[in-house]
């Protein structure tokens, strides 16, 4: 993949790249680091159906393994159109339990299982996801027997690739760690009833990534992310008519971090690349949705580093330095 000299105006964070695209070459799962970590957003939105920024999920590369964080809506299609199958997924790790984390799931278990060139798994889907993910995951089962049991015996498919392996944690850990790569999972404040709710730091050769999972301004992640090369942050924001035009947006606000909170998050955490996904960016016909130009600038009042708004299918490469990548590369 041709690297990219980018040019950094650190009193707006915008890149403006030295190219006229930003990447171009070969599929990412063939160039992945053999020491570094490799990150593509596979979705940034929220759970608005919006065609340009699908579901919530991160794809994470370190050693021989794509361990996938979230499963929004158009995971699969995001995967696809990436280069991979869906049974190149090594792990899914689950941060909580809203729809909009979960929604893809169901199609990259089943998809997963159909024959190439999708699949075809032959092996349980290892899940890895707070207390209580197992009733989820037993409720898709039971939801879907009738076309599991059609296809087993129709189209001969392996009966192992339909179960999952999961493990289920209920506090603050290791829970992951394989071939010297280490996931460690940790509580965030999503609010007072959106419990469990966790973010992931992943750690291989020397680097690392935090994700944070769905938040609000939270101590705990700043914690478990010193000393990380790249943080990828959830925000939130609205325009001021929209807090008069309806009450409810408030409180969705009060369950997200803010950008000026999340560039507070940042100047203590000092990463190499500071990062936006998962945007919750509230919107009516007469209020326009906050821009990504606003979200750097009102970012910027507390924070001067590397800083990015995610996009699908943008890919990083966390190594001596993190280079961005847009799709197509």
């Amino acid at each position: 993949m041709q690297t990219v000299q980018e040019q950094w105006n650190t009193k707006t964070g915008l890149a403006v790249s030295a190219l006229a695209v930003l990447a171009m070459a070969l599929p990412p799962h063939v160039v992945a680091q053999e020491q570094g970590i490799d990150v593509t957003l596979l979705g940034t939105g929220d759970p608005v159906p919006r065609v340009d920024r699908f579901g919530p999920a991160i794809l994470v590369e370190a050693a021989e393994y794509q361990l996938l964080f979230d499963a929004g809506r158009g995971v699969t299609q995001r995967l696809v159109q990436s280069g991979y199958s869906l049974s190149d997924i090594d792990v899914v790790f689950i941060t909580h339990f809203h729809s909009d984390h979960l929604s893809g799931l169901p199609d990259l278990w089943l998809s997963g299982w159909l024959p190439p060139p999708w699949g075809q798994r032959s092996e349980p889907m290892r899940m890895v996801g707070p207390e209580g993910l197992s009733n989820i995951l037993d409720g898709f089962r039971q939801a879907f027997d009738p076309d599991i049991q059609i296809r087993l015996v129709d189209e001969q498919l392996p009966p192992r690739g339909i179960e999952f392996d999961l493990r289920e944690y209920s506090e603050d850990g290791v829970v992951f760690d394989e071939e010297g790569v280490t996931v460690t999972a940790f509580a965030v404040d999503h609010g007072q009833y959106i419990k469990p709710s966790y973010g992931y730091r992943v750690d291989y050769g020397g680097r690392s990534v935090v994700l944070s999972g769905d938040t609000r301004f939270d101590e705990n992640l700043i914690e478990a992310a010193r000393g990380a090369d790249v943080i990828i942050h959830e925000v939130a924001a609205a325009r001021e008519e929209m807090l008069a035009f309806d009450e409810r947006i408030q409180l969705i606000l009060d369950h997200h971090t803010t950008p000026e909170e999340a560039g507070i998050v940042f100047d203590r955490v000092s990463p190499k690349l500071a990062l936006y996904s998962h945007l919750t960016l509230l919107s009516s016909p007469d209020s326009p949705e906050v821009t990504v130009e606003e979200l750097i600038q009102r970012t910027r009042t507390n924070y001067s580093g590397r800083l990015l708004v995610g996009e699908d299918l943008m890919r990083l490469e966390i190594g001596e330095s993190v280079g961005v990548y847009r799709f197509p590369y």
